[in-house]
């Protein structure tokens, strides 16, 4: 006897037990799960690679697009809290790779830019970052390529109406 399809089992759980998620069709599980495997790998993989974390890389990849960005830039593109990112960035101008200098118009903000040696990380991490996202989207013609891009976009300009405080 064959188990039962996901919908089966959906609408047993349902009979027996009240409403219940579908994982298979559940975006904000399908997308957690996708970002925390990808994540998890890019660590694994970027670590012993290049010696930065997935965060650092993250940071890095920002800091190349934005030089001279503050803090508060950095946590609002990634969706990092602040304690997180300032212990990261903490770590990072340590080790080389950014310098963080106050705003002589106001020493309460920092502009962070990357070092040589962080320019020099970003220029390895990059190939490989590439490379991933090619093997990732593999599954995909390039037409469909396009569309998941352009979806996900526009869901992430809708992330008010879930992260709204107006909402909870």
């Amino acid at each position: 006897m064959t188990p039962p399809s996901t919908k089966a089992r959906h609408k047993q759980a349902t009979a027996e037990t009240g409403p219940m998620l579908d994982l298979d069709r559940y975006v904000p599980a399908l997308i957690t799960f996708i970002a925390n495997k990808l994540s998890k790998s890019a660590n694994a993989f970027y670590q012993p690679a290049f010696g930065v974390n997935v965060t650092e890389w993250r940071i890095i990849a920002l800091l190349a697009i934005e030089p001279g960005i503050p803090a508060a830039r950095i946590c609002h593109v990634i969706g990092f809290d602040k304690g997180p990112v300032s212990r990261t960035l903490a770590a990072m101008e340590k080790r080389g790779l950014i310098a963080i200098r106050s705003d002589p118009k106001d020493g309460r903000t920092h502009s962070i830019s990357l070092t040589a040696k962080g320019r020099v990380t970003h220029d390895k991490v990059i190939a490989a970052a590439f490379e991933r996202e090619r093997r990732l989207l593999s599954c995909l013609s390039k037409d469909e390529q396009e569309v998941l891009i352009g979806l996900l976009r526009r869901m992430h300009e809708n992330l008010g109406a879930v992260t709204d405080s107006s909402y909870d």
